[in-house]
């Protein structure tokens, strides 16, 4: 079934015994998940979540959901409920709050922990917390949330079962179905059967791993090629991860203790966080064993390992630095040993790759996912999917959390198993889904591009100038200064021509200053003296020229004076 496209716009007034479910975020891209129900005149949101920038967003920091939907209703909202503690789903948090800084936030210890250390660092005190756990049922305004234990990867993640008058919802958050997991907590598929068994209306179901077949494989299994990276290993060994997967940092300490090795968090967020999960007893770090960064320089290099930030290519985190030769403490010798134990996330794979080459110009052996098994996914893959719709039975499905080809997957897999075709819905974000009497249906569609966040400005940054700096960046720019007199409609002085970012040297140019004094001559001698409409003239000209003759579109900028 084709995803529907509803006009744009303001969805019908909600009928009385509705549930509304607007995804915000998440349905088109890895990342920036966020969706709003609504019900009897109340919302509640689940996650609120960050993309991080590609290549072809230079200077862009951040990613937020666009709020402009609930903007006006913010005094509506009952909670914001937290599915578990990554970026994606919790970094837009402190931008909400902004807006309305006691909205209560719900979720499990870890995750609240996460989220109170970037609320502090936004200075931002007020929001009430709401701790929960698996088997909690808390009542939220209107809505009834039952939270069901998963499996992640990161610690205390949960599904949320949101009941209402006009249905119950399930939502997995982020999940997959490792039946040995490192801290033994499994998915509660026990839960997931007895919901079904009372009655699911629909089904939000994580799409990320729905192309995968088969069932992911567990954590446990990367540890032979984590303890082969170290064994093989007579320099230091530099492991890459998210700074908030405590299931891969716990088997980074474990592995350095059998093999005798220190080690040291590089990178802010990874200190931040591993002191909060080791303070909480998430990690488990046995007395001497991860030390400061500033001893590591006293340490043998066979006895470090360095646990850093970066693993997505980030240009500011700790692993790129040292690939470009300029972190401020770490410089990287010929045999370092660079693991990098994460996923590539779709749009980062430039920039991942990017880094490696810096690590092996530098002399590093770098292993990685494509050379060995030092990273599992956090996602449950098709098997797992087909095995959840056949316990729980919905009536509607509604697929979440990837790209579109991930969303169409997953949709395949609920029609797989006896889903009717009209009952599932493939959105993308902003589309509005209604739920009453047992059926879902598409109603509506509100706006919700990309905020950007460009250092301390939020939402200023337009795709139009995104444009431009793209332009600056792979095309570079012409200036052309030209001083005129109107009175006497004569060119004064100039034009003088200055280019950036283009290969050809600047005496090319001379080639095009007669054509551009021509046009300003016939204009002026039609009388145009409005230094707009001149500009626009050597806008045209130069154009012209530059794209045929040095098949370039560089941004050009003129500059009209009046003498």
């Amino acid at each position: 079934m084709a995803p529907v496209t509803p006009a744009l716009g303001p969805p019908p007034k909600l009928p009385h015994g509705t549930l509304r479910i607007t995804p915000l975020g998440g349905l088109r891209d890895v990342g920036r998940n966020m969706t709003v129900f609504e019900y009897d005149g109340k919302l509640l949101i689940v996650d609120c979540g960050v993309l991080f920038p590609e290549d072809h967003q230079p200077g862009v920091d951040l990613i937020l959901p666009a709020f402009d939907s609930i903007r006006d209703r913010l005094d509506d909202i009952v909670a914001i409920v937290l599915t578990h503690g990554h970026e994606d789903h919790i970094g837009a948090v402190p931008y909400l709050l902004r807006e309305r800084g006691n909205i209560p936030l719900v979720g499990s210890k870890l995750t609240l922990a996460f989220v109170d250390s970037k609320l502090r660092e936004h200075r931002l005190k007020n929001a009430p917390t709401w701790e929960v756990e698996e088997g909690d049922i808390e009542e939220l305004g209107p809505f009834e949330c039952e939270f069901v234990a998963v499996n992640h990867s990161i610690p205390d993640a949960l599904a949320v079962a949101i009941r209402t008058p006009a249905g119950m919802v399930l939502h997995t958050g982020d999940f997959k179905m490792d039946q040995l997991p490192l801290d033994g907590r499994i998915t509660d598929l026990r839960a997931f059967a007895r919901l079904g068994e009372e009655g699911v209306d629909l089904f939000l179901t994580d799409s990320t791993n729905a192309e995968v077949p088969g069932f992911t494989t567990t954590e446990r299994s990367i540890t032979p090629a984590l303890e082969a990276a170290f064994a093989q290993s007579t320099q230091r060994i530099i492991v890459a991860s998210f700074a908030s997967h405590v299931h891969r940092v716990q088997q980074i300490i474990d592995t350095a203790v059998k093999y005798g090795r220190k080690v040291a968090f590089v990178g802010r967020s990874m200190v931040r966080n591993m002191t909060i999960a080791q303070d909480l007893g998430y990690l488990t770090v046995p007395p001497g064993v991860v030390v400061d960064l500033k001893q590591v320089g006293t340490l043998p290099p066979s006895k470090v390992v360095l646990m850093s930030t970066g693993s997505q290519g980030e240009p500011m985190a700790a692993l790129s630095r040292m690939a470009n030769n300029d972190h401020h403490v770490i410089t990287l010798r010929e045999g370092d040993t660079v693991v990098l134990a994460s996923s590539l996330i779709p749009g980062n794979e430039n920039a991942i790759y990017r880094v490696i080459n810096g690590l092996v110009r530098a002399g590093a052996n770098v292993v990685h996912k494509g050379n060995a098994l030092v990273h599992v996914s956090g996602h449950a893959s098709a098997g797992e999917l087909l095995y959840c719709y056949n316990i729980v039975r919905p009536k509607n499905v509604l697929p979440v959390h990837g790209e579109l080809r991930h969303l169409h997957a997953n949709a395949t897999l609920a029609r797989t198993t006896g889903v009717p075709d009209e009952r599932v819905l493939v959105v993308e974000d902003g589309y509005v889904v209604d739920l009453k009497d047992g059926v879902a249906q598409v109603t509506g569609r509100v706006e919700c591009g990309y905020v950007f966040v460009d250092g301390a400005s939020v939402g200023d940054l337009t795709e139009s100038e995104l444009k431009d700096r793209r332009t600056l960046g792979e095309e570079g720019f012409i200036s052309v200064i030209v001083v005129v007199d109107s009175a006497s409609r004569k060119i004064v002085t100039g034009p003088e021509i200055t280019a950036r970012g283009l290969a050809e040297a600047e005496s090319v140019f001379e080639q095009i200053r007669p054509q551009l004094k021509d046009a300003l001559v016939a204009a002026l001698d039609e009388g145009i003296t409005d230094t707009y409409r001149l500009q626009q003239t050597i806008r045209r000209t130069m154009g012209r020229w530059v794209s045929s003759r040095l098949r370039r579109k560089p941004m050009i900028i003129p500059v009209v004076l009046d003498a």
